[in-house]
């Protein structure tokens, strides 16, 4: 947009299976769908349409008597092969026809199905202006992947079949109509206009696309082919802003998959309410229209960027290679999400790439920890749709990296190349990228796919050094903490390094065989290394436990040339604590080179609950990097002091240039207010602050107010904090708003009285009824928030009524969430409270203590 071994056993990680999960297989095919023809006439008023759908199918069978193609909610009119009427059979979800001559093998015929749709469901959306929000553009546009086209044509629905397609639409004027491939022709039609668009190179069903709208066009290209942007007028000057880069990007991936941009065209189309951040519909990639950036978005906001990339990467992998069953998405959706590392590399540096795949790898831990363990490649699943998770997304783009370190660059190159030219327009699944590999390099990495796609999971490493000074041996023991048995042991050879301050980035580097529980190194050196080095260059997907003295780490966030690794040495420091590491991580808040070490130095100054803490955290706020200031600003969030309310205020109230940072401040203060609840003047008076903002802060994709929702979703035992909530999530307010709004309810309710809880109930089950996507998802996340019974009911009708699998999905695992939540939850709450009071009070007794052994020093 993923027989295989399942982690069944692992108690720690909850299963991806829900109730009702079964094997899924592609069907059998009749015949190869050589062409699909959509002839449709829009009335978007009536948010309906008519029209015919034509496919051509060669048979490889003899003698089958009847085809069933998916199509749900049609209203199929009538079916003809070749101009003849056939008896059909129709139940709402499967049209099943019944062929008058049995099929002949190579004898091709043309179904020519006459259908038309009312109110869709999913796969085409209308969207127009109501009466609560009378500015909404008028738009209609299709979402197929993963199995939706059915629910707008038609069809074989899977993406085994590939054919070429041709769509000819009549819409009125003055909208335009944006398709696959190129535009063979327009027709005046009175007051309507017929555009006809031809797709020639193969693509499966859910590839296929349609938009409409009054679009702007603004119009690029590359090497003579239109590369063109749509999006809503009066918006060109964003559009360029935010998409402006593509033709350098087309040519940058052209060049490393070794194949020229394969289409005759490139666009991308903003839309407004779309259901994903964007869809890479063959030549015709849709995008959420929220990814227009203004100028001041532009200061801190690579998101856009990543966006842009990933789905121009898609046009190689998944458009131009196709995956041949929803399993093996991870192809696609990993190369996808590589894509994005290897632009930023290209375009900001080594660092900066470095720096995204820790990001990467950080979202599919979490993802991993809390949500559930899985291989990537599984065919057990509910719903397809199930599958794109952070296991294909980031976990993919980690093992390509991992393909990448294991062949180096000539290789790892020459293997991309032989797969796209090998498998260019055709179908794929994992053992053909394997076997592409074997074939341009001669390797075989058969046992890093087993190890990381075929089943699930990962290394954890503990790491510990000593030195003995008499021998000149370094001892290193890494010890796979997450193996209970020997199946969870990973086997991989992870390199070394010895560093030293006096030379700079050179490194000495021995690489090892990790394959036991516990294993322990030996290394002859000719002096006593400064910093130890683990998985040199960080290209293993792991998590690790640095347990080093205290005078290594210091060495290694200071001079490990790997920011990775800094950022390693930054996090086992905060496990010590005490003020001589509070002065080593404030050094290198203000020192390191780098801002992504910055921005994680400064989580980690937070962690260490010491007065001083703050000292060294404020200096933050002044740093040249937006990232880094609102890392420091979040991490204030943490140091519920006086004079950091001070320190985050001042960002309320002065503004920062980046919206994000404004965003912060306001959640941080919002926190830190609400822990004194012995303060209720103060609380009521940041709360009349934070209403401030959401009167006069409207802005970019509401970012500046969401900041304000969420820091009045802290003040939990407020009810004037509740009611600014529940004015905010009502139909009228901006959608980015009012979703922030939905899912801040849940967090808010914790601490309520029952009275605002029935509240807070009613409104969010009555927002539930809504059918808009993102809409369910707040409803969800904030019902997952909550710790009382009848929660659980509102996300049952909300699992039971949705036409979105995902939504599905989020309902059933926060049903879980909240039954764990109900019962014990209110008797640790208390408990957590009074920790907090002996952390607090612990702390301050411990900054004392520090201070006066340093003056005794």
């Amino acid at each position: 947009m993923s027989h295989f071994y399942f982690d069944t056993e692992n108690k720690r990680h909850k299963s991806f299976e829900l109730p009702g999960a079964k094997p899924h297989y592609n069907p059998d095919r009749p015949g190869q769908v050589e062409h699909i023809f959509l002839d449709l006439n829009l009335d978007i008023p009536h948010q309906s349409y008519h029209g015919n759908c034509s496919i051509r199918i060669l048979p490889i069978r003899n003698n089958i008597e009847s085809l069933t193609l998916n199509a749900v909610n049609l209203n199929i009119q009538s079916v003809k092969v070749d101009e003849v009427p056939q008896h059909f059979e129709y139940d709402g979800e499967k049209l099943c026809i019944h062929l008058s001559q049995p099929t002949k093998i190579d004898d091709r015929f043309l179904i020519a199905i006459a259908y038309s749709v009312e109110k869709p469901q999913r796969g085409i959306y209308f969207i127009q202006p109501d009466k609560h929000y009378p500015h909404k553009p008028t738009q209609v546009w299709t979402q197929g992947e993963d199995e939706d086209s059915r629910y707008w044509f038609p069809c074989f629905d899977y993406p085994g079949q590939l054919s070429t397609s041709e769509i000819r639409v009549r819409v009125p004027k003055p909208l335009i109509a944006i398709s696959n491939g190129e535009l063979i022709d327009t027709v005046d039609d009175g007051e309507y206009k017929i555009y006809h668009w031809s797709q020639q190179q193969v693509h499966p069903t859910y590839l296929m696309t349609l938009a409409v709208s009054d679009f702007a066009e603004i119009h690029d290209e590359w090497q003579g082919k239109p590369v063109t942007y749509y999006v809503e007028k009066g918006r060109k000057a964003d559009a360029q802003r935010s998409m402006g880069k593509t033709p350098r990007m087309i040519e940058f991936l052209s060049e490393k998959y070794g194949y020229s941009y394969p289409f005759p065209k490139y666009a991308q189309v903003c839309v407004d309410d779309f259901i994903f951040g964007g869809m890479e519909n063959t030549s015709t990639t849709l995008l959420t229209d929220r990814c227009l950036l203004d100028e001041r978005a532009l200061l801190d906001n690579r998101n856009t960027e990543s966006l842009v990339v990933h789905e121009l990467a898609h046009q190689w992998f998944g458009d131009l290679l196709v995956i041949k069953h929803w399993s093996h998405a991870w192809i696609k959706e990993g190369m996808a999400s590589y894509s994005e590392v290897m632009w930023t590399e290209h375009e900001y540096g080594d660092d900066e790439a470095a720096y995204y795949r820790l990001l990467e790898a950080c979202s599919y831990l979490s993802e991993d920890g809390s949500r559930y363990r899985r291989p990537m490649v599984t065919h057990v699943y509910r719903e397809a749709i199930e599958l794109y998770d952070r296991h294909i997304y980031e976990k993919g783009s980690c093992v390509y990296h991992m393909i990448r370190a294991e062949l180096g660059e000539e290789l790892f190159w020459r293997a991309i190349h032989r797969f796209v030219q090998d498998h260019a327009h055709q179908t794929v699944e994992t053992v053909d990228l394997l076997r592409s590999i074997e074939k341009a390099t001669g390797r075989n990495l058969t046992f890093l796919f087993d190890q990381y796609v075929y089943r699930g999971g990962h290394p954890d490493f503990k790491v510990a050094y000593a030195w003995d000074g008499d021998s000149k041996l370094a001892k290193v023991t890494v010890t796979q903490t997450q193996a209970s048995d020997e199946k969870d042991l990973f086997d991989l050879k992870i390199p070394i390094g010895f560093g030293y301050k006096q030379r700079n980035t050179d490194l000495q580097v021995f690489t090892v065989r990790i394959n036991e529980r516990e294993q322990s190194f030996y290394f002859p050196l000719t002096e006593k290394p400064d910093f130890i080095s683990f998985d040199v260059g960080n290209n293993y997907l792991k998590t690790v436990v640095l347990e080093y003295p205290i005078p290594e780490l210091k060495a290694q966030l200071e001079f490990d040339p790997n920011p990775i690794s800094r950022i390693y040495a930054a996090e086992a420091l905060a496990k010590k604590g005490g003020l001589e590491i509070v002065k080593s991580l404030s050094a290198a808040l203000q020192k390191d080179p780098f801002w992504g070490v910055r921005v994680e130095v400064a989580k980690q100054l937070a962690e260490i609950k010491l007065d001083q803490a703050f000292d060294g955290l404020v200096t933050g706020l002044k740093d040249q990097s937006p990232f880094v200031r609102r890392s420091v600003v979040e991490s204030l969030a943490q140091i519920k002091t006086h004079a950091s309310y001070k320190a985050v205020k001042e960002f309320v109230q002065d503004g920062d240039a980046s919206y994000y940072v404004e965003a912060a401040a306001c959640r941080s203060v919002g926190a830190i207010a609400s822990a004194n609840l012995d303060d209720k003047p103060h609380a009521e008076k940041v709360i009349k602050l934070l209403k401030s903002v959401l009167e006069e802060k409207a802005g970019w994709n509401e970012v500046v107010r969401s900041g304000a929702i969420a820091g009045l979703a802290e003040f939990k035992t407020s009810e004037s904090a509740l009611n600014l909530l529940l004015e905010y999530s009502k139909q009228g307010v901006s959608q980015a708003l009012r979703l922030s709004a939905i899912r801040a309810l849940g967090k808010i309710s914790v601490g309520q009285t029952p009275v605002n809880i029935e509240r807070i109930l009613d409104r969010l089950s009555e927002i539930a009824k809504e059918t808009f996507f993102l809409t369910q998802v707040a409803v969800v996340t904030a019902l997952g928030q909550m710790e009382i019974p009848k929660a659980i009911g509102i996300l049952q009708a909300l699992a039971n009524q949705t036409a979105d699998g995902r939504v599905r999905r989020y309902a059933d695992e926060e049903i879980s969430k909240v039954q764990n939540n109900i019962g014990t939850e209110k008797s640790f709450r208390q408990m957590r409270e009074e920790l907090n009071q002996i952390k607090q009070q612990n702390q301050e007794l411990k900054s004392r203590l520090e201070n006066l052994e340093a003056r005794t020093k």
